[in-house]
């Protein structure tokens, strides 16, 4: 058994759980974050990439919006290169209440988000696929963000500052003694070691899983609700600025700009278990019939893939505990030794990844309440590590080091212009990472291709530079491929039908993936979850290919 020390454990790695151990890092504590996964593999990853102005929730939730309209200036100024300023538009349809952009305004003010109504032929000449018949437009702050590189940016601050990150690590117990929390035991889920961390303090950051965390504490249920959220990413970017709807939230209502694509999201369903996240045809017809709304000709546009998230929030007696749309998206900090006369716990839950940071200094600050030490919170004046200051992201970023370097660096993923020496690079850096880990980092097999060129290079350089032998590599093929062809079945159709088409007949007729050698011991394949889908048969594959081109919503699903 591994034996560690620290003054505090932190349970999650998401944003939340990320910001929580940089912050206490940088408070001068000894902090060990633990993650059953990888970093922001979760919630943090599965969202539709908004940035928020604050302007979704100017009338239903007037707190929540002024932190995010806080804190949307703080996270583009720390981690500039997670986020791309694009701004965004609120938009009154032909179908929508022009009374209701009236109290948007007022909302906007009395929270003190910055939104200025514009006109409409000023909304077309920025965005021309907005519906010509739109009524009122309002421009305000938003802007996109990457989870993963937020989250992976935070956590490399957290390392500068002796902060320690334990990925594919599972807390297993609580140990508790007369005084409260005295440690945690965790099992390595790659190597099967036992981990005994001492400590005196547990933040429990898990989102959707804090519940089960806490239960663990052996202290009074935390009640975390998973709202489920369908999103579809569209192949080209349909838009350069977000847009949302301005009304009240609903399903579909918001198309957000990021990296080469766009997002359409999101529905919000309770769930009894965030491990295991339904994909609804009927969800995935009704983003696209959403994006039609806001963008005609939406549905003739070539879908990429669909994913799910679930919300991490905290029950809200205010609302039936099946209405997670109408649940309070504010962050709720659990003191368990005031509430169940515990001490050295606190759980975080609800809040937005905008407010990641806040929600981080909330929860130490209130870790600090409990052992009785001050220290000053420093995360919103220090960038982070690996950032020029100044220099957010812009969608031509990587054509541009591609050509300062396309003559001397291979690219093995054309779609994301993923180069071998930045994937190696990564590789160097992780060395037990797996492919669909450097995805999350690279953008690797993210394109319209999703991975049918560029994840049999990756497992070739695998080999070639002896990170893998060839049953390793295999491995490593079959997760990567197993984990991009879930959420493919239910947006298949026209051109995304023969790309899928041509990507298994490659592997399940070229390479025949399926009889490789594999090496003893790797990682079990997720389960599909229903509807997700599952890899096609060649027949069904080809039936599909012959079928051609579909209107969506009539598409051929494999």
């Amino acid at each position: 058994m591994r034996k560690l020390n620290a003054d505090v454990v932190v349970v999650g790695g998401g944003s939340t759980g990320t910001g929580v151990v940089r912050d206490a890092a940088m408070r001068g504590y000894r902090a060990i974050l633990v993650e059953r996964a990888d970093l922001a593999q979760g919630t943090s990853g599965r969202f539709h990439g908004l940035l928020h102005s604050g302007g979704r929730y100017v009338v239903a939730d007037p707190l929540s919006a002024a932190e995010c309209a806080a804190e949307n200036a703080v996270i583009s100024r720390i981690q500039p290169a997670a986020v791309e300023r694009t701004g965004g538009l609120f938009i009154v349809g032909p179908g929508d209440d022009p009374d209701f952009g009236d109290v948007f305004l007022a909302g906007a003010k009395a929270a003190q988000v910055p939104a200025e109504e514009i006109s409409p032929g000023a909304a077309l000449r920025l965005e021309p696929r907005l519906d010509p018949k739109l009524r009122r437009a309002f421009q305000v702050l938003d802007g996109t963000v990457d989870g993963w590189q937020l989250v992976w940016s935070a956590a490399a601050s957290a390392r500068l500052w002796g902060g320690q990150i334990l990925t594919y690590t599972e807390i297993v117990e609580i140990i508790r003694g007369s005084e409260g929390v005295r440690g945690v035991r965790a099992v390595d889920r790659k190597t099967g070691e036992a981990i005994e961390i001492e400590c005196g303090f547990l933040i429990n950051c898990a989102g959707p899983w804090a519940g089960r965390v806490a239960t663990l504490a052996g202290v009074r249920p935390v009640e975390v609700v998973p709202g489920r959220g369908v999103m579809v990413a569209m192949a080209h970017r349909l838009v350069n600025r977000v847009v949302n709807r301005c009304a009240k939230p609903a399903d579909g209502d918001i198309l957000v700009p990021v990296h080469t694509v766009c997002v359409i999201g999101t529905t919000d369903v309770k769930v009894a278990d965030p491990d295991n996240l339904a994909i609804p045809r009927a969800e995935v017809r009704q983003m696209l019939e959403a994006g039609e709304a806001l963008i005609p000709g939406f549905q003739q546009a070539r879908a990429l893939h669909a994913w799910a998230g679930a919300r991490p929030l905290v029950k809200d007696d205010r609302v039936d505990d099946s209405d997670t749309r109408h649940m309070s998206r504010g962050m709720a900090v659990i003191d368990h030794a005031a509430r169940d006369g515990v001490a050295g716990l606190v759980t975080v839950g609800g809040g937005k990844l905008t407010t990641y940071r806040l929600m981080a200094q909330h929860a130490v600050d209130a870790m600090e309440n409990q052992t009785g030490r001050r220290h000053p919170c420093r995360t919103a004046d220090e960038i982070c590590p690996g950032q020029t200051p100044g220099r957010n992201y812009l969608v031509s970023c990587r054509l541009q080091e591609r050509e300062a370097d396309r003559l001397d660096d291979q690219i093995i993923c054309e779609c994301e212009l993923v180069s071998r020496r930045a994937l190696l690079g990564l590789w160097d850096e992780f060395p037990q990472a797996s492919l669909d880990d450097l995805r999350r980092q690279s953008r690797l097999g993210m394109g319209p291709c999703q991975g049918g060129f560029c994840s049999a290079r990756a497992a070739g350089l695998a080999c070639a530079t002896g990170k893998a032998d060839g049953a390793q590599a295999t491995g490593l093929l079959r997760d990567f491929l197993a984990n991009r062809w879930l959420g493919l079945a239910p947006v298949l159709y026209g051109d995304q039908v023969r790309q899928t088409a041509l990507d298994y007949w490659i592997f399940q007729g070229a390479l025949d993936v399926d009889h490789l050698p594999a090496a003893p011991n790797r990682p079990a394949e997720p389960p599909a979850a229903e509807d997700q889908g599952s890899p096609p048969t060649r027949r069904q594959a080809s039936l599909a290919c012959s079928a051609g081109p579909a209107v969506a919503g009539e598409g051929v699903s494999l």
